[in-house]
């Protein structure tokens, strides 16, 4: 096996009914972006009732029609903030989480001790995260994992991974292997994909090849590490198919 392989996103997903929530953390193959993507997928009525929308450059989950949220604690969030030279992912709450942890000088890691997996038995879905940090014109990144180290849920299990930023190269995160019932969690490291040079091409290689019944809303942000500019895609089924 080669463990330096590296995927296209369209391989890491098509056929999988259900990746459930993922992140995408890397640098362009060009060498002159810094890319992140978020993407949501969802089974019930609840899950799927939400668009993503974009305020003041900061990212959220809202319902798409208010008159049918359900339990809104566990899907309506904050996705993606930016604090001083640093850029947040994650598939909950704990985005403000990590944002007051990073104000006030603690790691992501340590933020993120007061966290663990969502209390939804039996599912117990991990809580995936990343933080982007910026500095000298280019970039490192650090992914997380919070999940349950027992079909019970009487204890969390946390993982952080470390990376530098190469040319091409991105890791891929989500929150379940497949579909099931129970979901399966994700296990492992992140996986290494493929970061194309153009946003255009890699916002439809992830929309294009997540399961067509499932997937709900990506967003996809590309930062000239030059210029510090950003270029971003946001879909959401829910729009586009009105």
């Amino acid at each position: 096996m080669d463990v330096y392989m590296t995927r296209n996103m369209g391989e890491l997903i098509k056929g999988n009914p259900y990746v459930g929530r993922g992140i995408v953390i890397g640098k362009s193959d060009n060498g002159k972006s810094a890319v992140t993507a978020y993407f949501i997928m969802g089974r019930s009525a609840n899950s799927r009732n939400r668009i993503f929308t974009i305020r003041d450059g900061e990212v959220f989950t809202e319902p798409f029609d208010a008159s049918k949220v359900e339990d809104p604690s566990l899907i309506i969030y904050a996705a993606v903030r930016s604090i001083d030279n640093r850029l947040i992912v994650t598939n909950g709450d704990q985005t403000d989480t990590i944002y007051d942890g990073l104000r006030s000088g603690k790691t992501m890691s340590e933020a993120l001790l007061s966290r663990e997996f969502e209390p939804d038995a039996p599912n117990l879905t991990p809580r995936i995260s990343g933080v982007v940090s910026f500095e000298g014109g280019d970039f490192t990144y650090e992914m997380s994992i919070l999940k349950s180290a027992d079909r019970e849920g009487s204890a969390c299990s946390r993982y952080t991974f470390s990376y530098p930023s190469l040319a091409g190269t991105g890791h891929f995160i989500h929150t379940y292997v497949t579909d099931g019932n129970p979901l399966p969690t994700f296990q492992g490291e992140p996986e290494r994909t493929r970061i194309p040079s153009d946003i255009d091409e890699f916002t439809e290689e992830i929309w294009n090849n997540l399961d067509k019944d499932n997937r709900i809303s990506l967003y996809v942000r590309y930062i000239d590490l030059a210029t510090g500019e950003a270029e971003e895609r946001l879909i959401n089924k829910n729009i586009q198919e009105v």
